[in-house]
């Protein structure tokens, strides 16, 4: 069964707890800011975040709903194993939610989970050697990437463990053919670090196709920069920009909130 052709989206502020909301609004704004910012895969794809307080529910996109279309109501909680916890019309992909849980279960720090196919973010994991240290995007990448081997649609419970394994601590994680997945200790945190990997992945995929030689980074200056991005953002991670990215929604669209 697919979402209803004519969206009737009961509102839940009063329903959920304050915590519970405010995780919803920004993970709906996080949904808006995909599209905007051109990620989006049509339905496809997830964005998750863990609610607070526990550690097996989750918020996960309703099936079949574009991403400028979701809202912190529409969002459905689920459980560990992406089935629906609470009484909802929209349905759930199950299978999507299979390289979530195993993060999600596997690593505390990953409150939020991001996933993409954006034709820039495939066009580079299609690449032999992945991510090149060609601009100043990259530094931040590659100082936290891993790489995970494509194994067809990720529907099997058995490919979890080495999902893991393979991303162990990292904050950003190419899965090969296929795109691109970042972590967050906060929703803003994810999602700057997408907007980091990429722009990273755009820049390599302009810069090859210009048939110039490329000039590289010295890998000394790779290995120093997380502690410059901390000084950039203050500390604050994505937190420093989430506000004003909040406030672009506003002018454009505030119906994320309801």
């Amino acid at each position: 069964m697919g979402a209803p052709d004519k969206l009737d989206i009961a509102a839940m502020q009063h329903q959920v707890s304050p915590e519970e909301w405010k995780i919803r609004v920004d993970l709906a704004a996080c949904y808006r800011l995909v599209a905007a910012f051109g990620w989006s895969d049509l339905v496809f794809t997830h964005i998750t975040a863990r609610l607070p307080g526990t550690d097996h529910h989750f918020l996960i996109n309703p099936y079949g709903m574009m991403f400028d279309e979701i809202t912190a109501s529409s969002l459905v909680k689920i459980d560990l194993d992406g089935n629906k916890v609470q009484d909802t019309p929209f349905p759930v992909n199950p299978a999507g939610f299979t390289i979530h849980s195993a993060i999600h279960a596997a690593r505390e720090d990953a409150i939020c989970v991001l996933h993409t196919h954006s034709l820039n973010g495939v066009a580079v994991s299609a690449q032999e050697a992945g991510v090149q240290p060609l601009s100043q995007q990259s530094i931040f990448v590659l100082n936290s990437l891993a790489y995970h081997d494509y194994e067809g649609l990720a529907l099997n419970d058995d490919e979890k463990p080495r999902l893991v394994a393979d991303f162990g601590d990292k904050n950003y994680l190419m899965l090969r053919n296929h795109g691109l997945l970042t972590v967050g200790k906060t929703i803003a945190d994810a999602f700057l670090n997408m907007y980091i990997f990429e722009a990273a992945c755009t820049v390599q995929v302009r810069a090859m196709a210009g048939g110039a030689a490329l000039r590289t980074i010295n890998p000394a200056i790779i290995d120093n920069a997380m502690e410059q991005a901390k000084v950039v953002t203050k500390s604050l991670g994505g937190l420093l920009a989430w506000p004003a990215l909040l406030r672009k929604l506003e002018r454009e669209d505030a119906s994320y909130r309801s």
